[in-house]
């Protein structure tokens, strides 16, 4: 039976496989996430508890091929970040963090000693990364990190803060960028080293069943084979945090179906003046353009897609997947809210809480402004950064 939200039937272009992975982690979401994300959200948890199912489902670091990982194919990540994010941004942004961040970080730029060392138990969930690019005075331009690694003897001794990095408290270990000699590099970094150590931010208004963290690196010393030999200058981390937007112009969309599905339950349910509000033209107008806006927003992620699969997906496409559907994500949650009227402020209801959360996400891997520019450029060859 066609889902009635999906107006042009975008499930006929997907595989079996992809179906059958949306359904098992669509059903996670239901029986683990939605009976508890509201107590989540308020206390500020982050179910860690849950990462032995998102492991078991061979999700973590799920479009790796080899080291244990499950090597699904673009779409099949795409359509798991969607279904996180339906239950909450937190959920995908691990997704992102894990498996795109530190994951692929490793994958793409690690040693084979390194790869083998950590991304067994980082696909199992019994390892859990970090990613240290971000700083607190270099957020859009990290070429102007201060963190800094010296040679000292065989080892590295790094100094330096980070803020804003996600799982950085719960991490076992840490990819962290830094200024070298020799440009920019990357560093693998246990957690445990002495020096290194990561405090949760408080008082956050969004992402709230999410950690996100500061670093500090006092002379973290770690040995001379902690180096990424293949990650050289900010191209690197540019590539990993690529990998993560893909996932957002995904997940944001889960976001938005969800925010969608309650208002259209709601409308139905909820009767004003004698009628079902849904039988109103304004309920019906929102609702129609909610709806037209998550299925473009979708077809666009689902092109991006096939366009990844086969090689030929370009930053620029990714910036326009980011930019558009974090926006719309936004105002579709944003809409769906003033449809359940005053209910909507409540946490029973799940569209202001995506709406909330969407803020991070349209800050964090770039901004608007920053993929704006990144289109602009594709667009007229002139750089507009400086």
């Amino acid at each position: 039976m066609q889902d009635p939200l999906d107006l042009l039937d975008l499930d006929a272009d997907l595989t079996a496989n992809e179906r059958s992975l949306r359904s098992d982690v669509r059903a996670l979401v239901d029986e683990h996430v939605r009976p508890n994300i509201a107590e989540w959200y308020e206390s500020a948890h982050f179910p860690r508890e849950l990462v032995p199912e998102l492991a078991r489902l061979g999700l973590l670091g799920m479009h790796l091929d080899g080291y244990g990982c499950a090597g699904r194919g673009a779409v099949e990540y795409g359509l798991a970040a969607l279904e996180l994010e339906a239950g909450d941004s937190g959920l995908r942004t691990f997704l992102s963090v894990q498996g795109s961040l530190a994951m692929g970080a490793i994958r793409m730029f690690g040693s084979e000693d390194q790869r083998n060392r950590w991304l067994p138990e980082m696909a199992r969930g019994e390892v859990i990364g970090c990613f240290g690019l971000t700083e607190p005075d270099a957020g859009s331009d990290p070429s102007g990190m201060s963190t800094y690694a010296r040679r000292d003897g065989g080892d590295w001794v790094i100094s330096g803060r980070k803020r804003w990095i996600g799982l950085a408290s719960i991490a076992d270990v840490a990819v962290i960028w830094a200024k070298t000699d020799d440009g920019i590099r990357g560093f693998i970094v246990p957690t445990t080293a002495p020096g290194f150590a990561a405090t949760p931010i408080a008082g956050k208004l969004s992402m709230r069943a999410s950690v996100q963290c500061d670093i500090a690196l006092d002379d973290v010393r770690v040995p001379g084979d902690s180096i990424l030999p293949e990650a050289r200058g900010l191209g690197a981390p540019f590539r990993c945090l690529n990998e993560a937007r893909y996932g957002i112009a995904w997940g944001v969309m889960g976001a938005a179906r969800d925010s969608l599905t309650t208002a259209l339950r709601y409308s139905s349910d909820r009767r004003q003046f004698g009628r079902a509000i849904a039988g109103f033209q304004l309920t019906q107008a929102k609702l129609v353009d909610m709806s037209l806006e998550l299925e473009k927003g979708t077809m666009l992620a689902l092109r991006l897609g096939r366009l990844k699969e086969s090689g030929r997906l370009t930053p620029e496409q990714i910036s326009i997947g980011k930019l558009n559907n974090t926006r719309e994500a936004i105002r579709i949650c944003r809409t769906a809210r003033t449809i359940l009227g005053g209910n909507g402020i409540s946490s029973e209801y799940s569209p202001l809480r995506h709406a909330s959360n969407l803020e991070s996400v349209r800050t964090y891997e770039g901004t608007d402004e920053v993929h704006t520019l990144i289109i602009g450029r594709r667009l007229t060859g002139i750089d507009a950064f400086r």
